[in-house]
């Protein structure tokens, strides 16, 4: 396991000492103690449930920010701003090093929450929730998430820019994201849920000053409570389907070994295609899907056709070349691929019409499918095969431009060409054992005979 990388605690130090700096007005500062501490331990609370085994993992939104958000709209900002901390600094954390974790988690909250208590209070959205006057309570309330929004927006991408991986990631993975895709889509993602917690709390805070007091105000949580737990299973869900998709990949793996590892390494090349297209992180994601995946109708093909040492007779071609709409037909119903189950049936198409299972002609082919197509023959090239030798890099390359326009998208060539220099490629033998290449089959280029790069 590798240390955390050095500006990366610089950037948590820095984080901290700024939280601290935003608490240090609390001793002169009038405050209600009991509000404080009955809001942190609800916070606390909502912090251990969240990642309780009975839910099973946590909200990828933030645990409780209606309580964060009520307390930013009740409190001075140093008060709100404290609510943040017990929770944060007491909840679990998988990863190592946990210490480290806790305080990045606590320093962000407190600075957000501090922010958004700042706006709020400039804005006298103070007076208008003492008032219960909602109208007038609205416009601050809104002002105030987004701030909170952007500053933990903000954060992350710092984070992000300086290596330190996400929560969910394993320690091992620290990698730097550049700059420019550092912030890229945190707000768009986040502002959305957080908008519904910030209701929420702005409910919980009017509730609070109302005759019917705290009481009240924690009802509002129930029908969070149901909604968020609803949300988790979801990801469950998807966890789920993550799990299967695994599953099929090792068996593809399995069936035709000749090819074990291609699939992994053709969603790492439709990854770095898609991000050097600009593509958000969400699309990005299921492009990898697609490219692990492309290959997953080949467990619907007699297995002695994959593993066949001759020149393969047209029937059995056509057989192997039905390999897209099984594929097609074993995903179709995993709902979150999105389009990557267009590139599993379409990644065998050509710009030229010449391609299969429909032969569509150039923007005929959707998007995912002609990245997928780029990404699956470059690996072909780069491996070797039972047919053929590894290509060096900018052989393969060179084969692509050379095929760009009939075969694939000069688009997406160019875009791999330009990850590819900026990153490396490091191919790898998916053969169980290096056997000679057939003699029937070395004549054409590999990226041009039909069926060679899947």
């Amino acid at each position: 396991m590798e240390a955390v990388p050095a500006r990366a605690r610089v950037y948590i130090a820095c984080v901290a000492v700024a939280a601290l700096i935003c608490l240090l007005p609390l001793p002169g500062v009038r405050t209600p103690w009991w509000a404080v501490a009955l809001l942190a331990a609800l916070y606390a609370g909502c912090e251990r449930a969240a990642r309780s085994r009975f839910v099973g993992l946590s909200h990828p939104a933030g645990t409780f920010y209606p309580v964060l958000l009520a307390g930013a709209f009740l409190l001075p900002p140093p008060a709100a701003a404290l609510v943040a901390v017990p929770g944060a600094l007491l909840s679990h954390v998988e990863q190592r090093p946990v210490a480290l974790r806790r305080i990045w988690r606590a320093a962000q909250l407190v600075l957000g929450v501090w922010a958004a208590a700042r706006v709020h209070q400039g804005l006298g959205g103070r007076d208008a929730v003492v008032a219960g006057d909602c109208p007038c309570a609205l416009a601050p309330a809104g002002a105030a998430v987004l701030t909170f929004c952007l500053v933990l927006a903000l954060l992350d991408g710092g984070r992000l820019a300086v290596g330190l991986g996400a929560p969910s990631t394993p320690l091992r993975q620290w990698r730097r994201t550049p700059v420019r895709r550092a912030w890229r889509g945190l707000v768009a993602r986040s502002l959305a849920p957080i908008a519904v917690h910030g209701l929420a709390g702005l409910m919980m805070a009017v509730l609070w000053r109302s005759p019917y007091g705290p009481v009240a105000a924690l009802l509002v949580l129930l029908p969070m409570c149901v909604s968020w737990w609803a949300f988790a299973q979801s990801h469950r869900e998807r966890a789920a389907h993550q799990a299967t998709i695994r599953a099929l990949v090792q068996a593809v793996d399995i069936k035709d070994g000749y090819t074990r590892g291609h699939s992994e390494r053709v969603g790492q090349a439709s990854m770095m295609i898609a991000r050097e297209l600009g593509m958000d992180d969400e699309r990005v994601e299921v492009l990898r899907f697609a490219g692990i995946l492309h290959d997953v109708g080949k467990l619907g093909v007699p297995t002695r056709l994959l593993r066949k040492d001759g020149p393969l007779t047209p029937e059995e071609r056509r057989v192997i070349e039905l390999h897209p709409e099984y594929g097609h037909e074993m995903v179709r119903g995993i709902g979150f691929l999105g389009e990557a189950r267009a590139a599993v049936l379409h990644h065998h198409e050509r710009l030229d019409g010449s391609g299969y299972p429909y032969g569509l002609v150039g923007r005929q082919i959707p998007e995912s499918a002609r990245v997928v197509a780029v990404a699956d023959a470059f690996d072909a090239m780069t491996s070797t095969r039972s047919y053929s030798r590894a290509r060096p890099v900018a052989v393969a390359l060179a084969e692509l431009e050379r095929c760009a326009g009939s075969q694939f998208d000069p688009v997406m060539v160019a875009a791999l060409a330009q990850a590819v220099g900026r990153a490396g490629w490091h191919p790898a033998v998916t053969a169980d054992d290096a056997r000679p290449p057939r003699a029937a089959e070395p004549a054409a280029p590999a990226a041009s005979r039909p069926g060679a790069h899947g």
